[in-house]
């Protein structure tokens, strides 16, 4: 059985494969040192939890105790390949410091306490926030990262239970504009395509989409592709010379705050140049003409002379994907956390609609999800939207919701748009929000502009509540501490990007008192004593398998339908896309394929926005616009950014992720593996900008904003000239000191973003901040950033990341199985 060291090669060895052919399998295992699989004691079926592609895995039980992870060959997604983080991170589950026992805040100090004493706290200072000031003054922020049936019963507690519309997800930090694009386009969320449509495309564009960061086994499949015969042409937009920029046919590294005017200068080129399916975009849309005339003012010279990207590179991008018979899209966080985000996503959308590729094998568009449940943080209305992609705004749609739960007919707010969670901190900020609830996410670090979140989160008279598995920055702040379980230490559903549905179970117990995420909130729900207008308590349901039936009447004829699924099917088959449903009982592999969409006035999710102000459309203006219930197409004129470089700030921002690590490293910052193949912060910086402020590689560095500054070791990279990188994983409260040994230095990259987000998604901008980079001091080693990604070095002497024995992983292919090597 061949290996491999996990963290010098995380793509894994290559399968090359031909258009329409199935992905080889190849099952990746990672088990602890002196372990093999025949003293593993059971193999429970689950999924990836650290990234939103949803690889089906194994955990390995021994003993009580995880002690490893195997890939699923029969898996849909992966097909037996793991990402570095599956392989390793559930290592941090097992971590000594792991929160056991709730905390309340005594004297200024977090100190432990029984859950009586905790959950009394929060129940005493709700009731009495709602006696005083109303539902308005009770606010949650949950995760991307909890279950599909942890979701669904938060939103019903409180959108029903409460009444406040004061609910989001950090899911706004990192897929609220791509649900944001999908209801402009299409009238509705949930994904058109799936990744099986890299099987058959012959042109994948990525567009502000490191996949072979974010999503590892996805890059794989692609570069399986790629080897193969008959390869697809590969178009990569993004500033940074990443793994996906190096393979792709055509490289545009844009600006950041620009995409707009790019995307605005390739559909010139598509329609210009008569690359248009005539007959879908007049069956099966609206606004073409419009969408036309604003393109026909963006010639790829104006474009170039914005995003700063040649115009013969535009003109070459745009015949490829105009030449495509089978395109492929996808889009993720270079647009969603940049300038005019949806404006940007949404015109990937039109290319697709313009081409007449959306429904079919191979010819798709992905918006991407960034975490690996925020697809149900979205369906289930755990993100501020209605339940089952309900429609706030139709009365019809908030009574249907109403009569499910049983509750009384005003009990569910919408007299406005559900609160966004940078409005809810401005809520709090002012003192009319008074309680937050924040379960699985780390804000002290992975909002921008720290120093207010930290000030704000800070207050005596906000009353925080924090559920999580580690005495996070966030923790630290709370009034009281809630311990949860971990995956793997409870059973739920949750979805990936491509609408992918999978069960995960319980394999060990939570350490300690934790508990799981749905006994948290039902627990909270029996001591309010909540009931429905009958009297009976609600939430009615009581564990993972009838919240999970509860679910699938709540979606049942709604656009996510889960009626034709259950646990016992999830648990025979290794992910099923929805809807699954009478209609549909095996799943549905791509969604409009037939040519109609979700968007009939009725039955949309939403009435959309203007795309640069945000302003909604009405109900009646948007019934005038598209009466039956076609895709959309939407125009947007280039809008700069707020923030652009000048005379101090000369240089643009932008932050991201690493391979090895996910969000504020919660977990992977507790892996050995992965804690040691990126231990602490860089920055990155071209060779042009090094040499003109005298930097070289390893040097200690400054970088500010007019927020802030943070101190880290240069990494000379190929990003290009004018842009900075900062990984946003580092926060101020990690075991480790800064890289300069001094804590009066920040590190984290969101001290330096600022308060500014999407008009109509949202969604921060974390792209397009001014910066100025200074020499602190000579470095007396290279910077401790990846050599395998995006951060590759220029300098060819800084020695290579690699994981070492430790990082050792088996690789089980295809003919090893059929001659009895995969157990």
């Amino acid at each position: 059985m061949p290996s491999r060291d996990g963290i010098a090669e995380p793509w894994g060895t290559r399968t090359p494969y031909g258009p329409g052919e199935r992905w080889p399998t190849r099952v990746d295992t990672r088990l602890a040192d002196g372990v093999t699989a025949d003293d593993v004691d059971e193999w429970v079926p689950t999924a990836s939890v650290l990234h939103s592609n949803g690889d089906g895995l194994h955990l390995a039980v021994k003993d009580g105790r995880v002690v490893g992870v195997r890939g699923r060959a029969d898996d849909r997604v992966n097909h037996g390949r793991l990402d570095p983080k599956d392989l390793f991170a559930w290592q941090a589950n097992r971590s000594a410091d792991r929160l056991t026992t709730p905390l309340v805040r005594d004297g200024g100090r977090l100190v432990e306490a029984s859950w009586d004493e905790a959950m009394g706290r929060v129940v005493e200072r709700s009731r009495a926030l709602l006696g005083d000031r109303g539902p308005g003054s009770i606010g949650f922020y949950t995760s991307g990262q909890l279950f599909a049936e942890e979701y669904y019963t938060l939103a019903a507690v409180a959108h029903g239970a409460i009444g406040t519309n004061h609910v989001d997800g950090n899911t706004r930090l990192c897929t609220a504009t791509a649900a944001a694009a999908l209801k402009e386009s299409f009238g509705c969320d949930g994904q058109p395509g799936s990744y099986t449509d890299v099987d058959h495309a012959d042109v994948i564009a990525l567009f502000g989409h490191n996949v072979a960061e974010t999503q590892t086994v996805l890059w794989s499949r692609m570069l399986d592709r790629l080897a193969g015969p008959n390869p697809p042409l590969l178009v990569c937009v993004d500033p940074r010379t990443t793994a996906v920029a190096r393979a792709a046919t055509v490289h545009l590294a844009p600006l950041p705050g620009t995409n707009v005017a790019l995307m605005n200068g390739l559909l010139h080129e598509v329609v210009a140049h008569d690359r248009v399916d005539h007959d879908f975009v007049e069956r099966s849309t609206v606004g073409f003409a419009d969408l036309a005339e604003q393109v026909r003012q963006w010639p790829p010279e104006r474009a170039a002379a914005i995003c700063g990207v040649p115009a013969e590179e535009i003109r070459h991008a745009a015949r490829v994907l105009g030449g495509a018979r089978r395109l492929l899209s996808t889009v993720l966080q270079g647009f969603y956390q940049s300038n005019q985000a949806t404006a940007a996503a949404v015109q990937v959308n039109n290319l697709h609609l313009l081409r007449g590729m959306i429904g079919k094998p191979g010819a798709g568009v992905l918006q991407m999800n960034g975490q690996p449940t925020a697809e149900n943080t979205r369906e289930c209305g755990a993100d501020g939207d209605l339940v089952g992609f309900r429609n706030w705004n139709n009365d019809a749609h908030v009574a249907d919701l109403t009569e499910l739960w049983n509750l009384d007919a005003n009990a569910i707010p919408h007299f406005s748009p559900p609160t966004h969670l940078m409005q809810m901190l401005r809520y709090a900020e002012n003192g009319s929000l008074r309680m937050l609830w924040v379960s699985a996410t780390n804000p002290a670090v992975s909002l921008p502009e720290l120093a207010r979140v930290r000030s704000i989160l800070g207050q005596d008279r906000l009353f925080l509540v924090v559920q999580d598995i580690f005495r996070t920055e966030t923790a630290e702040l709370a009034d009281v501490v809630l311990p949860a379980a971990a995956w793997g230490e409870k059973t739920g559903t949750f979805t990936n990007a491509d609408r992918t549905v999978h069960l995960s179970r319980r394999a060990v117990d939570p350490p300690g008192q934790a508990r799981a995420d749905l006994d948290i909130f039902l627990d909270y729900a029996r001591r309010m004593d909540f009931r429905d207008r009958d009297g009976a308590r609600f939430p009615p349901w009581h564990d993972p398998e009838s919240a999970f039936a509860a679910w699938q009447r709540a979606s049942a004829g709604r656009p996510c339908d889960y009626s034709g699924l259950d646990y016992d099917m999830l648990a025979e088959r290794s992910g099923v896309q929805w809807p699954c449903n009478a209609e549909h009982p095996d799943g549905t592999e791509r969604l409009y394929a037939d040519g109609k969409f979700f968007a009939a006035p009725d039955y949309c999710e939403n009435y959309g926005r203007d795309l640069v102000t945000g302003a909604p459309m009405e109900a009646t203006e948007y019934r005038a616009m598209n009466p039956d219930g076609k895709a959309m197409l939407k125009a947007a004129d280039y809008v700069p950014p707020h923030e652009r470089p000048g005379e101090e700030f000369p240089l643009s921002l932008i932050t991201g992720r690493t391979v090895y690590h996910f969000h504020t490293r919660t977990k992977t910052g507790r892996t050995p593996q992965l804690r040691d193949a990126a231990p602490e912060v860089w920055v990155e910086v071209s060779a042009p900008d090094a040499e003109a402020h005298g930097v070289t590689e390893g040097d200690l560095v400054e970088v500010s904003t007019p927020r802030g500054s943070v101190r880290a070791h240069a990494r000379v990279s190929a990003i290009r000239p004018g842009v900075l990188f900062l990984p946003f994983h580092y926060g101020y409260w990690d075991t480790e000191a800064p890289p300069d040994g001094d804590r009066e230095h920040h590190r984290a990259a969101n001290e330096l973003t600022m308060t500014d987000w999407d008009p109509v998604s949202k969604q921060p901008l974390f792209k397009t901040a001014a910066a100025a980079l200074t020499r602190i001091a000579a470095g007396d080693r290279p910077a401790a950033a990846p050599t395998t990604g995006a951060a590759t070095p220029l300098d060819p002497t800084v020695p290579a990341t690699t994981g070492g024995p430790a990082a050792t992983v088996q690789e089980t292919h295809a003919a090893e199985q059929t001659a009895g090597g995969a157990r």
